[in-house]
């Protein structure tokens, strides 16, 4: 859901929990760093970065797509993904705000 006002998503309560529990898993979360470091990435890259089954790179994309976090394209038999990073910083801008609403940093 988009905020016509900001151009920003504004997320349910469904979906920040969707998210969170697709981002709790650090495999899932590796994914999502190497789709976010390309355009469009292709899922045969990710097989390649991944020593997993097809199944489990699959499950993983389904998972970050169902959160809200990714776009899936399909191309004949190829599929790409793509980081929604409205939904992103949607979601980092709740955490924040549930979290105080600071980040707060050490000084070494």
């Amino acid at each position: 859901m988009k905020n016509a006002a900001a151009g920003r998503s504004i997320l349910t309560e469904k979906q920040f929990a969707l998210i969170a529990k697709a981002l709790a898993d650090p495999r899932r979360m590796q994914v999502l760093e190497v789709i976010a470091g390309e355009r469009a990435c292709a899922c045969t890259k990710l097989r390649e970065e991944f020593p997993v089954s097809k199944a489990t790179i699959s499950h993983h994309i389904k998972e970050l797509v169902r959160a809200g976090l990714v776009e899936a394209h399909r191309e004949g038999q190829f599929l790409s993904c793509e980081v929604r990073r409205d939904v992103l910083e949607a979601y980092t801008a709740e955490l924040l705000r549930r979290a105080g609403g600071k980040l707060k940093t050490s000084v070494a």
